[in-house]
């Protein structure tokens, strides 16, 4: 592939440490978007979470046959470290480090750069999107088609919000049917997942 593939990178941790998720978007050079992923990674911290999303945004762009790559993220740290304006100090960054690095040589031109955070939302909100659901997402839409059936709560079950750890008990279920009914939604905003 000849044209320059344009890699978007976020990724967040819910306490740093705490539950992490990635975002990548990779794009063509007219900004239409080729791959869109949001992994959720389990525990790590911020910077740990931004360097692993940079990682799976390399490791995509190898994939789709990119030998050009113009890499842009949010976390000045990650970007700085990558240029070898910072130095990584933290031992656990360091592996990390290494592998974006081994990655980023791989091609015949690569750079990367800062990218504001405004300009970074859909990576931004695929890293929550799986945050939130515990797993892989493509898409930031509310409802993905191949979403399993809702199931229906029940009197006992409780619900967690991932965002503020804020959590409710239900008392009495209600009388809609399982595919009418939506999910619990915390006073921040965030969907409740059921703690099994």
């Amino acid at each position: 592939m000849r044209e320059t593939i344009i890699i978007q990178f976020d990724g967040g941790s819910r306490g740093n440490p705490g539950p992490a998720g990635i975002g990548v978007v990779l794009q063509a050079q007219d900004g239409t978007p080729l791959v869109t992923l949001g992994r959720f990674i389990g525990r790590a911290t911020n910077n740990a979470a931004e360097y692993r999303a940079l990682i799976i945004g390399l490791e995509k762009a190898r994939e789709l046959g990119a030998r050009k790559v113009r890499i842009r993220g949010d976390s000045e740290l990650i970007v700085r470290q990558m240029r070898g304006e910072y130095r990584v100090k933290n031992a656990d960054l360091k592996e990390l480090y290494d592998e974006a690095q081994s990655l980023f040589h791989q091609f015949d031109e690569a750079s990367i750069e800062h990218n504001y955070r405004e300009k970074n939302t859909l990576a931004d909100r695929l890293a929550n999107r799986a945050m939130d659901r515990k797993g892989d997402v493509t898409s930031v839409d509310e409802q993905p088609l191949d979403a399993p059936a809702p199931a229906e709560p029940k009197a006992g079950d409780r619900f967690n919000c991932p965002r503020c750890g804020c959590a409710i008990e239900l008392q009495k279920p209600s009388r809609l049917r399982p595919h009418q009914l939506r999910p619990f939604k915390c006073q921040c905003g965030n969907p409740m997942n059921v703690i099994e």
